[in-house]
């Protein structure tokens, strides 16, 4: 039975940081193999983990779309072979990427290949991170479901709050089969305060911590070196690593 972990949180709050983390820490713990996903047209999962996206779901969707399909092979089995070869592999994490379709038009046809792809991957991989886009439009596209985790990252401003918030709500709403939903606080300058907590606890989000402001991690962001190589004694390395303990003690 594979455990599911998705990301999701307002830009700018570092969720793609944090699911570098979250790897680092599976791997750290021997939760190996781990299939990590980019569900964000906007594609850095992979430079946080430093690997190279050759293929991506979205370029397989655009030749399937074209009509690039060889002489006497069906479009499932075309398509088929296509997803198998967009899997970044690289040892004990292997990379799947939604990529940005190249053509105008819905992009909903993309997340249902790969919500479908995701299904038949799951038996492979113990462990799933998928690092979704910005915002709630995948939860609403029903992208992410059937997840044992759904962790939302913010930062303690309100707007942060209140996104993180309303993706829970959403969530919930849906009824896409979010086990468990928690928080975390992300650049933090200090422990939060009181009435964040409460609206933390108010909304029924299980907060799990918070992971401080650390120079280090600008400096490998603005470097372009992969946040997943970061020294274990990090201050937010070390932080994320007591967050994720909350969920992962028995995964």
């Amino acid at each position: 039975m594979s455990m599911s972990i998705a990301l999701a949180g307002k830009g700018g709050t570092g969720k793609t940081t944090t699911a570098g983390f979250l790897v680092k820490y599976l791997l750290k713990n021997g939760k190996m193999p781990v299939l990590a996903v980019d569900a964000d047209s906007n594609v850095n999962f992979n430079e946080v983990l430093g690997l190279e996206v050759t293929d991506t779901i979205g370029q397989a969707r655009e030749e399937m779309k074209k009509g690039d399909v060889p002489p006497g092979m069906t479009k499932d089995v075309f398509i088929s072979m296509r997803l198998e070869q967009a899997v970044i592999e690289s040892g004990d994490v292997d990379l799947v990427v939604m990529g940005q379709p190249e053509g105008s038009g819905c992009y909903c046809a993309a997340n249902t290949l790969l919500t479908n792809f995701l299904e038949r991957l799951t038996d492979n991989y113990p462990y799933i991170v998928m690092d979704n886009e910005a915002g709630m439009e995948h939860i609403s596209r029903l992208t992410t479901k059937n997840i044992d985790v759904l962790l939302i990252v913010t930062d303690a401003s309100r707007r942060g709050l209140q996104a993180a918030i309303r993706i829970h709500e959403l969530a919930g709403s849906l009824n896409i089969g979010v086990k468990r939903s928690c928080i975390v606080i992300n650049q933090a300058k200090g422990d939060p305060p009181e009435e964040v907590l409460d609206m933390i606890k108010t909304a029924g989000i299980e907060y799990i911590g918070s992971i401080p402001a650390d120079d280090l991690v600008y400096e490998f962001d603005f470097t372009g070196r992969p946040t997943i190589e970061m020294p274990e004694d990090s201050v937010a390395v070390q932080a994320a690593y007591r967050a994720f303990d909350t969920f992962m003690q028995d995964g």
